[in-house]
């Protein structure tokens, strides 16, 4: 049985590049091996909306993971930090080879409003 997902409130700044850089580990406190999953986040008003705000995934370039070290490098451009500030919805799914998904962390995702543009 895994564990629920974990609960992390992510601050961004509206119309700045996003960077985050998050560790895996297992309950022994080693790092997962990261190497042939696939990784997919997606930011929405409220979970149930059908319009996503924002998508990083391994797929689109946005997600990179790094293999036995267990990061998991998040990444978006400015030019896509670009919606209405707000506090929004999120989280992020990792698969392995063998299609078993694990959301590993999930909660807010509070965008604060760009003065200068």
């Amino acid at each position: 049985m895994t564990a629920p997902a974990g609960i992390y409130d992510i601050v961004a700044d509206q119309g700045a590049t996003f960077q985050r850089v998050l560790t895996w580990k297992d309950s022994t406190g080693a790092n997962v091996n990261l190497t042939n999953f696939t990784a997919r986040m997606q930011v929405r008003k409220r979970p149930s909306d059908g319009d996503t705000l924002v998508s990083l995934t391994t797929a689109n370039g946005r997600i990179t993971l790094g293999g036995s070290a267990g990061t998991i490098t998040l990444n978006c451009p400015a030019s896509e930090m670009d919606f209405v500030d707000g506090d929004w919805a999120y989280d992020l799914e990792l698969e392995s080879a063998t299609g078993v998904v694990t959301r590993l962390v999930m909660g807010r995702f509070l965008l604060r409003a760009e003065v200068t543009r």
